[in-house]
C-alpha cells in the first residue's frame, strides 16, 4: 500500500466530536458491507411502498456502530428519530410518554434494549404489533384500561447481548441483524475519515498501525486516533507516521495484539490466582476489581475472539495462547513457571 499523507481541510470543535465522526449516510459508512446491503434492500422497499420500515434489532459487541447505523437508517428513511435506552425507562408511564409522542414513520432507537424491565415489555408487544397501547388509568376498584392509537413508527432496538432478550420480545423484530468486528483495512479507512475531519495529518501506515491495535471496534479506533494525535502535536510534529503511532501507543501500554493493562490483568488473575480455570466471571471480577458486565461486554468477547480465553459451562479457561502471551509455560497445571 503506497505511504501517502492524507491532510485535513477541516477543522471541527471538540464539543461536537462524537456526531462529526459518525457517518450520516450509507455510502460514508465502512464496513459491514453484506449487513449495508440488507438494510439498503429494506429501506428501499418500505420507502417504494410508502410505508415505514419494519421493525429492526441491532446487535453486536459495543462500538461496532449500531447507534451509528440506526440514524443512517432514519435519515434514509426521512424520518425523525427519538433516541432513548433500556435502563432509562423505569415504568410503563415513561414509556408512553415515548410512544405517545411519536408522528407517523418516526423511529424510536432504544439503546441496550436488553435491560428493559419484563413489565415494561409487555406494553411493547401491542405497540409493535398493532399500534396500539394500553395504559392503566387509577388504582384498584376504580382502575381502568385505556387504549391508544399510536402512529406507524418503526421500533430499532440495539443490544450487546441479545441472548438476554425474552423470546417474545425477540421475535417481535422482523429485521434482526449482528455488527460483526471489523478488519484492520476497513478500521484504517475509518482512521484515514476520521483524521480529516479531525484536521490531523496522518500517514498511511500510521492509520493501519493504530486500526490494527484497535479491538476491531471503530469506537477504539477513534478514541486512540484522539491519543496519538495528542501524542503527535507534543512529542513531534504533529503528523501522524508508523513510528509515532507506535510509540504512542506503547506510551498508552497497547500492545502490537490490541491488548491493555486490563486485558492483561484479566489473563493473569485466570492464570495465576485461578490455576488457569475455570472461573466464574464475579470471581474474576472482584480480581481485577471491574464490573461483571463490563468483563462480560468489553472485554471477554475480543479475548475470547482472538483464542486468549475458552468460556465453559465451568467458567472461564485461559488458553496455551494466553499463557505464551505472558511468557508462562502450562508444563504444571495450576502453577504456571517462566518459560
Amino acid at each position: 500500500m503506497p505511504d501517502r499523507m492524507i491532510t485535513d481541510v477541516l477543522a471541527k470543535p471538540d464539543a461536537a466530536l462524537e456526531m462529526t465522526l459518525r457517518p450520516s449516510v450509507f455510502s460514508d459508512f465502512t464496513g459491514q458491507a453484506k449487513l449495508k446491503e440488507r438494510l439498503e434492500i429494506a429501506v428501499a422497499a418500505a420507502q417504494q411502498r410508502r410505508e415505514p420500515l419494519d421493525h429492526m434489532l441491532l446487535s453486536g459487541p459495543p462500538g461496532l456502530g449500531k447507534t451509528t447505523m440506526a440514524n443512517i437508517i432514519a435519515k434514509a428513511m426521512g424520518a425523525n428519530v427519538k433516541s432513548t435506552s433500556g435502563p432509562t425507562i423505569e415504568k410503563a408511564g415513561d414509556l408512553a410518554g415515548l410512544l405517545t409522542n411519536l408522528e407517523e414513520g418516526d423511529v424510536l432507537f432504544i439503546d441496550e434494549i436488553h435491560r428493559l424491565q419484563k413489565t415494561i415489555e409487555e406494553y411493547l408487544y401491542p405497540a409493535m404489533e398493532d399500534f396500539k397501547l394500553d395504559i392503566i388509568i387509577d388504582q384498584g376498584p376504580n382502575a381502568r384500561s385505556v387504549r391508544l392509537n399510536l402512529p406507524r413508527f418503526t421500533l430499532i432496538g440495539a443490544t450487546t447481548r441479545s441472548g438476554l432478550l425474552t423470546a417474545p420480545l425477540l421475535t417481535r423484530f422482523a429485521i434482526r441483524e449482528r455488527l460483526d468486528y471489523y478488519q484492520a483495512e476497513q478500521l484504517q479507512r475509518i482512521l484515514v475519515r476520521s483524521a480529516r475531519l479531525l484536521n490531523v495529518q496522518i500517514e498511511e501506515l500510521g492509520a493501519l498501525e493504530i486500526a490494527r491495535r484497535s479491538r476491531g471496534t471503530p469506537r477504539i479506533a477513534n478514541n486512540l486516533l484522539r491519543r496519538v494525535r495528542d501524542y503527535a502535536q507534543v512529542r513531534a510534529d504533529g503528523q501522524v507516521t508508523k513510528e509515532i503511532a507506535d510509540r504512542a501507543l506503547a506510551m498508552l501500554e497497547i500492545d502490537e495484539n490490541g491488548l491493555d493493562e486490563m486485558d492483561k490483568r484479566i489473563l493473569e488473575s485466570v492464570i495465576v490466582k485461578f490455576g488457569g480455570g475455570p472461573v466464574g466471571v464475579s470471581s474474576l471480577a472482584v480480581a481485577v476489581g471491574e464490573e461483571p458486565d463490563t468483563l462480560e461486554e468489553v472485554y471477554e468477547p475480543y479475548l475470547i475472539m482472538e483464542g486468549y480465553l475458552k468460556r465453559t459451562p465451568q467458567g472461564r479457561v485461559a488458553t496455551e495462547l494466553s499463557y505464551k502471551k505472558l511468557g508462562l509455560t502450562m508444563s504444571l497445571p495450576g502453577q504456571p513457571g517462566l518459560f
